[in-house]
């Protein structure tokens, strides 16, 4: 019931699913953020403002998810500006599972064990003085980032890989050329996997009417196959690369 400035009090029917209704202080709880940068999102048009019941409003799983879509983007890396054009692409009428969706394919798909080292760490996990050449090759690699103050984001499972290349002379225009195409086929093909998964599982799984829960599951399953298969391709693209090119020069 709502209570009025008169005092009289006047009943609220609520949506036959009240039980997926929240109050404001409920969702804080929920997606563990303040009120002040929920209704500062809800100006921006990040989440649709809150049901009116009376003079009462409530969220929805929609809210929920849509929040959660911001989190996992602000936890990428994206600034405001990037996340209302990220959130403007989604249709105004996505479910709770479709926003679900979408979160699941921000997740990293292959984890890496990366440290933030300064300078000198870098170096003493190296065993050596790198000086800005072997630094730059070692980005280009992709095995440091640079990330301000002198410090340095490093993969550490590929660290010892990169410092191998240092010995072996790899010239540092090849780790910046193959940079290059690693970026552009990944890209192209994360967008065609992106799309299969979009309308060849979602739409089963979404009529299967299966929680965001397990479709993160099935895609956490997929990842290192997918990885794996990844790599199998390359392996044999590499194999018969080689094969044509030694017919060739045969010829």
């Amino acid at each position: 019931m709502v209570v009025k400035e008169d005092g009289a009090v006047e009943p609220v029917t609520l949506d036959p699913r009240a039980e997926e209704l929240l109050t404001l202080d409920q969702l804080t709880e929920r997606v563990g953020m303040s009120v002040r940068n929920i209704r500062f999102y809800t100006t921006k048009a990040l989440v649709p403002p809150p049901l009116r019941r009376g003079r009462s409003g409530y969220y929805t799983a929609d809210h929920v998810a849509r929040l959660q879509l911001v989190q996992e983007l602000q936890g990428h890396g994206f600034t405001l500006s990037a996340i209302e054009r990220y959130v403007a692409g989604i249709p105004v009428d996505a479910s709770p599972e479709d926003i679900a969706l979408h979160r699941t394919m921000l997740a990293p798909w292959m984890a890496d064990s990366r440290e933030d080292l300064s300078r000198a760490e870098l170096e003493r996990r190296a065993g050596r003085t790198l000086d800005p050449p072997a630094l730059e090759t070692l980005e280009a690699l992709g095995v440091v980032h640079p990330c301000g103050r002198g410090h340095y984001e490093v993969s550490m499972s590929q660290l010892g890989v990169g410092l191998g290349l240092l010995d072996l002379g790899y010239p540092i225009e090849a780790a910046r050329a193959a940079a290059e195409v690693y970026a552009a086929h990944g890209r192209a093909i994360a967008e065609e996997l992106y799309e299969l998964f979009r309308t060849k599982v979602w739409p089963v799984y979404k009529e299967q009417g299966v929680s965001p829960e397990r479709i993160q599951e099935v895609v956490e399953r997929l990842k290192p196959l997918s990885i794996a298969s990844l790599v199998q391709a390359y392996e044999a693209g590499m194999d018969e690369t080689r094969r044509v090119n030694i017919a060739r020069r045969a010829r």
